[in-house]
């Protein structure tokens, strides 16, 4: 079974339309290029050089593969890739002119049994990575998250750009949350102190084929209890909410902030409708898969970073009426896209 559906790389083809010619003969670096959103960059350009660009654009793909090890090889012509940290410098001997810095463990259970390498990758790899952008005159995009919002105040939701967040410095999730704020304020450094065209991305709940079985996030979880035929674990009361945008309409939104991002400005890339609870995410994913899906709620186990954030949603304003974003995959058509692949794809261990 496919890594990801070719209809969906087909797709965000389709609607990123003439903006793709803009990478026709450059070229671009991209960190985290095994990782999940990396290897979808990396099949989304492939498909651009099969007759779609002008010029093809040549890819350099960079990957420690600390959480990547399994993804499957990278063979397409005109791409390259290099194990390599990032947490380390890397000068490129040729020319580039975009940086997608996606390295990153954005999984809790990653995070939390890599903890100090969660820091590193997003503090030293970014300054690493704008280090490149800055001497290459490249333009440079920082994969931030959803989670440097932190646990928001309600007032604050659905929330914006300028929201400065409720993060705690130290905790299980202090880690990940504190190094993509560190990440933003290099990105800002960089841009007001050497002029670097940088761009912000903080994603929300992106997912889609591709994602691995044991990455132990929500969808992949109650994937794989499914297709073992177990109930699903609820952590906590439930009643918890996210957002949960599909991998097409994701990736639209980031080639989008790297083409056509202004630079110094952030953006918030992600599906707003609906704010789902964890419980009508599972009644969700019983209309998506046919049948009632069973589930227990329980508390959170030992191996979850505490302090949830009880609420997610998106305003996504800047990027509709800045780069003419807009979500086209609806909840119930992108989790039926998914549960078709996992069932076909997980081995049910979970």
């Amino acid at each position: 079974m496919q890594d990801m559906l070719p209809s969906d790389i087909g797709e965000v083809i389709t609607r990123l339309g003439d903006s793709a010619q803009l990478f026709a003969g450059k070229t671009v670096l991209i960190t985290g290029g095994r990782g999940f959103l990396g290897r979808y960059f990396v099949e989304v350009f492939a498909g651009l050089n099969k007759g779609m660009l002008k010029k093809p654009v040549t890819v350099i793909a960079l990957d420690n593969l600390i959480t990547s090890r399994h993804a499957p090889p990278m063979n397409h012509d005109h791409m390259s890739f290099v194990a390599h940290d990032v947490i380390q410098p890397y000068d490129h001997p040729g020319p580039v002119d975009y940086v997608i810095h996606a390295a990153g463990i954005a999984s809790p259970f990653y995070y939390r049994a890599y903890p100090l390498e969660t820091l590193d990758v997003a503090i030293n790899g970014t300054r690493n990575m704008l280090t490149l952008a800055e001497a290459k005159g490249a333009r440079f995009t920082f994969f931030s998250s959803s989670e440097i919002y932190g646990d928001p105040d309600a007032k604050h939701v659905p929330m914006q750009e300028s929201y400065r967040g409720n993060v705690a410095s130290q905790g299980p999730r202090a880690c990940y949350d504190e190094s993509k704020r560190v990440g933003e304020t290099l990105s800002y450094i960089f841009h007001t102190k050497f002029g670097t065209a940088t761009t912000i991305i903080r994603p929300f709940n992106v997912y889609g084929p591709g994602m691995g079985e044991a990455d132990y996030r929500v969808l992949p979880n109650f994937a794989s209890r499914i297709k073992a035929g177990q109930p699903l674990n609820v952590y906590g009361s439930g009643v918890q909410t996210r957002t949960f945008c599909y991998i097409t309409d994701a990736l639209v939104g980031f080639l989008l902030v790297v083409l056509k991002g202004v630079p110094g400005e952030t953006y918030n890339i992600g599906n707003p409708r609906p704010e789902i609870s964890m419980v009508g995410l599972v009644e969700a994913l019983g209309a998506a898969v046919g049948r009632a899906v069973p589930y227990n709620l329980i508390e959170y186990p030992d191996s979850y970073p505490a302090d949830e954030p009880m609420r997610r949603s998106p305003d996504i304003r800047k990027a509709r009426l800045q780069l003419e974003f807009e979500p086209k995959v609806d909840l119930d058509d992108g989790l039926k896209r998914f549960m078709d692949w996992a069932l076909a794809t997980y081995k049910g261990t979970n």
